[in-house]
């Protein structure tokens, strides 16, 4: 396999390795969007989180979350983002969380202004509401 997450995690290529526990690492992203961008990821390869083992989720939300309090005492607000499957922005096929220091004048905007506005009927909402549930 041809990840490179799999070869940070196997010391294959080098990493500013913040944290690891028994299923999980965090480190330094290598193209930051802002100072202090870390990705938490899992040490087992997988594609989505939902195809993670229990434990295996238990403990990158854990690692994620001792790490977000760090994060944020650089600047005070920090994005937590998951891109889960290619079509959601997934750029690199192994889970990840992006944990990025944020300020008011950084630009990125919140979350609605990455999408065009859309209007669902009330049938859509209804109907999907239902597979949901």
């Amino acid at each position: 396999m041809d990840c490179i997450f799999c070869k940070i995690i196997s010391g294959e290529i080098k990493s500013r390795m913040i944290q690891k526990t028994v299923h999980s690492i965090a480190f330094l992203d290598s193209f930051p969007l802002a100072l202090g961008h870390t990705l938490v990821i899992p040490k087992n390869h997988h594609l989505k989180i939902q195809d993670m083992s229990d434990e295996e989720n238990s403990d990158l939300f854990s690692l994620a979350h001792k790490i977000l309090s760090k994060i944020d005492n650089l600047t005070g607000s920090t994005l937590f983002a998951i891109h889960n499957g290619k079509d959601a922005g997934q750029q690199i096929p192994h889970v990840h969380i992006h944990l990025v220091p944020r300020t008011k004048s950084d630009s990125a905007g919140a979350i609605h202004s990455m999408f065009k506005p859309v209007k669902f009927s009330d049938l859509e909402i209804e109907e999907v509401f239902n597979k949901l549930k």
